[in-house]
């Protein structure tokens, strides 16, 4: 495995990175089965864990608190908080409030002092960036925190934070974690470029596009995935439509569709790690067998033609979306000013 650098932290990852996020009730809830496929990624050479409090409410991180137990000091543990964590209001987003007990709840449950990536889970509008920047920068005064990270937040808003930081001489975000894909392209216009220029590493996640790229999912086929209903962007036409286009591409190229899907995600210079979120072994070890895949540049050409560079088909149910766009009264003057007008 050769690792790389996360951002200018010096902290070295591997390219993949196991996501955690389907250990516990939400996608494997037997412990002792994501114990031992924790272990089969460490000892595949992967040193990079990426959980959150709100995976299945702090089982995820519980698991992987026991899974690690004896090799902590060879693994960067990534964690984060901002979801809610219970009916209280002041139990999520960003504030000082909630950071110094969310660190303490995650501590715990990783049965660890320190968490090396402590990363805000989406951006909280609600809370000044400065109020949450000055409660990470005492954590990591503090020792409990070694570097601080965003997650899906626009490229604006990572402009203003490194500002912040500078002119209040606070800790700054080292990393950003969005959705990646040959179907999610958008972060290649601004995020992955405004990463860049201020040194921060970026671990992506969901490069399979939520399954979509595993080719699962087929043109006219029923599929359990499409039946359940719980995520449109499984019934959005036009990103099937993609992968009906990319499934013969990697078979002419020899190389599976899943291991196409990940290995164009790394091969980005923007782009740190990709996120892998196996739920079986089986999984695990399809991903692992791709591990070395490269993709060649007329390879990459294909796909660019496919899904073009800064381009998003659809969008994941999960996706951040900013207030702008969830509140109609953001984007609409009120009707009596429309009628000045």
């Amino acid at each position: 495995m050769q690792y790389r650098t996360l951002g200018r932290t010096g902290i070295k990852v591997s390219p993949y990175a196991l996501g955690a996020m389907m250990f516990g009730a939400i996608g494997n809830p037997d412990h002792d089965d994501a114990t031992r496929i924790i272990h089969r990624a460490l000892d595949a050479g992967i040193n990079f864990i990426d959980t959150a409090d709100a995976y299945s409410h702090g089982e995820s991180e519980e698991i992987v608190g026991k899974a690690i137990a004896g090799r902590r000091d060879r693994v960067v543990v990534a964690t984060k908080l901002s979801l809610p964590m219970g009916d209280d209001p002041n139990q999520r987003g960003n504030s000082r409030r909630w950071i110094m007990s969310a660190v303490e709840g995650s501590l715990r449950r990783l049965n660890t002092d320190h968490i090396d990536l402590y990363q805000i889970h989406r951006p909280d509008p609600t809370t000044d960036i400065e109020e949450t920047l000055s409660a990470l920068s005492d954590l990591i005064r503090s020792g409990k925190v070694r570097a601080i990270g965003t997650s899906t937040m626009p490229a604006s808003d990572m402009v203003e934070a490194q500002w912040v930081s500078e002119r209040r001489g606070l800790e700054r975000f080292r990393t950003e974690q969005p959705t990646y894909s040959i179907l999610s392209r958008g972060i290649e216009t601004e995020v992955l470029p405004v990463a860049q220029r201020y040194g921060m590493g970026v671990a992506v996640w969901s490069p399979l596009a939520m399954g979509l790229l595993t080719g699962r999912v087929r043109r006219d086929q029923p599929n359990d995935l499409r039946r359940s209903g719980r995520f449109t962007h499984m019934t959005d036409q036009r990103r099937i439509d993609a992968v009906e286009e990319l499934i013969p591409l990697a078979e002419e190229a020899g190389i599976k569709l899943t291991h196409l899907a990940v290995a164009f995600a790394i091969s980005h210079p923007g782009v740190t790690s990709a996120i892998v979120g196996p739920r079986t072994m089986d999984h695990l070890d399809d991903l692992l067998a791709g591990a070395e895949t490269v993709l060649a540049d007329d390879l990459l050409d294909r796909i660019d033609a496919i899904v073009p560079p800064g381009t998003d088909i659809g969008r994941l149910d999960m996706a951040y979306n900013p207030p702008s766009l969830l509140d109609p009264r953001q984007r609409r003057r009120p009707v009596e000013d429309r009628r000045a007008a």
